[in-house]
């Protein structure tokens, strides 16, 4: 069956704004294919991101093509309707049907555009094209600008210049419209709810992956489409591990359990980090190592408003957990001489955000012209400091193997940020009630 109707305003809007960035020339903007996971078994298909920002089509092997300038135009290449193929792999649009669905000025089998793309880039003054990212259609891009080069005793001249159109999209997708923000507030919604579930399941003796299938239980109950990564659920010493994602080990008493997941709404992704006790209640160490996480969380979201350079709310953190590191008898010295050091990056060796968008790690610069990007409205970031103390002889033996990290996703507002993810419980004192009504507790 056909998806429901798409309002292609929002993707019909930022195709324009792409044409008018252009100026001139023709884009060409492929999405995914599928990709074998072993032998004729696929992994499941995700499109690719820019691709599906402009049409909203999400099926594999397909093309847009737009044509900047005074007439400027919109071309969507896509497999041709199949029936057989639809009885085993199910509905297709085809050429004729994804015209009107997704408001192109015209649609055609990706079959011809290996014969239709040298016309549309004859004359043209610019290839707007990502090169260097898929070997099978840079050659495709090749070949077609050869045929072009070839027609120059005609009089017709090919593209003498290829810019990355990926450094358009960039600054275009860094900026969220009310579309993506509305997605993004519920993706985070979802996955808030995601945690709460995870902070209810767990206890001594489950497994990791028991906590896991109840993240993606509920992402996928609440409309989610899957995870937006890989989750990370890692109990005890597997929190200091920062891309643990094996989610094989119990969970023991006396011990945190680290969850980093979230779900993808949409193509539009979630990302929260939640530090609790297994089984409920922390510990006076792990207490203060969580507290001074959560303070140099509160201090980088209230950096995160319009005008702060994009390291204020890091340049925050930091020195909120370097205090903090001191004061556990972490690190010695002055705040000013572990900040000058590096000391601290032994216990926080990350940074404190990334951008957040279709992508977890989103599009988009962190500086321009050599100096950190100012913060404005619309744009989305996560704000997740951290601490991972590994066991070690100058390091006290109660903090050992206590990793806690504490992640928000924050909207950039007028006003200073919205933190979508505020139904995830985040103090102590909410996460020791929230636990406390566990069914069997």
């Amino acid at each position: 069956m056909p998806e429901p109707a798409l309002d292609t305003g929002p993707y019909a809007a930022r195709r324009a704004r792409l044409m008018q960035r252009m100026q001139r020339g023709v884009a060409v903007i492929p999405t995914s294919s599928e990709r074998l996971r072993n032998r004729d078994a696929h992994y499941p298909y995700r499109f690719d991101s820019y691709f599906y920002y402009l049409t909203g089509f999400t099926e594999p092997d397909a093309a847009l093509v737009l044509v900047a300038g005074e007439a400027p135009r919109s071309i969507l290449f896509c497999r041709d309707k199949d029936p057989e193929r639809e009885i085993w792999d199910g509905y297709r649009h085809g050429p004729l049907a994804a015209r009107e669905a997704f408001g192109m000025d015209a649609a055609f089998a990706i079959d011809v555009l290996d014969t239709q793309l040298p016309e549309l880039l004859a004359d043209q003054p610019v290839l707007h094209y990502a090169l260097g990212l898929d070997g099978g259609w840079d050659a495709r891009i090749t070949a077609a600008l050869n045929r072009v080069r070839g027609m120059a005793r005609s009089g017709v001249r090919a593209p003498a210049a290829v810019h990355d159109v990926h450094a358009l999209l960039d600054e275009m997708r860094l900026v969220k419209d009310a579309t993506e923000t509305d997605l993004m507030r519920r993706a985070a919604e979802i996955s808030a709810g995601a945690h709460r579930r995870a902070m209810r399941s767990a206890r001594p003796g489950r497994g990791e992956y028991e906590i896991e299938a109840e993240l993606v239980h509920e992402f996928r109950r609440l409309g989610a489409q899957a995870p937006a990564y890989t989750p990370i659920v890692a109990g005890g010493a597997n929190a200091c591990v920062l891309h643990y994602v094996e989610n094989g080990a119990r969970l023991n008493d006396g011990e945190l359990l680290l969850i980093d997941a979230g779900c993808e709404l949409d193509g539009y992704a979630a990302d929260i980090t939640r530090t609790f006790p297994v089984n409920g209640r922390f510990s006076a160490a792990q207490r203060d190592v969580y507290q001074t996480v959560l303070a140099a969380q509160a201090a980088a979201i209230d950096a995160v408003r319009p005008g702060s350079a994009w390291d204020a709310p890091h340049e925050a953190a930091v020195r909120v957990l370097a205090q903090g590191m001191i004061d556990l008898g972490l690190v010695s010295g002055t705040l000013d001489a572990a900040i000058e050091s590096g000391a601290y990056k032994r216990f926080y060796m990350h940074r404190t955000g990334h951008w957040l968008g279709l992508d977890v790690h989103d599009a988009g610069e962190y500086k321009v012209d050599g100096n950190w990007r100012p913060l404005a409205p619309g744009m989305v970031l996560t704000v997740e400091p951290g601490c991972y103390i590994r066991p070690a002889q100058d390091v006290p033996e109660a903090l050992w193997n206590i990793g806690v990290r504490i992640e928000d996703d924050a909207l950039v507002t007028p006003e200073g940020c919205e933190i979508l993810s505020r139904d995830a419980p985040k103090s102590v004192a909410e996460i020791e009630e929230w636990m406390a009504d566990r069914a069997d507790a």
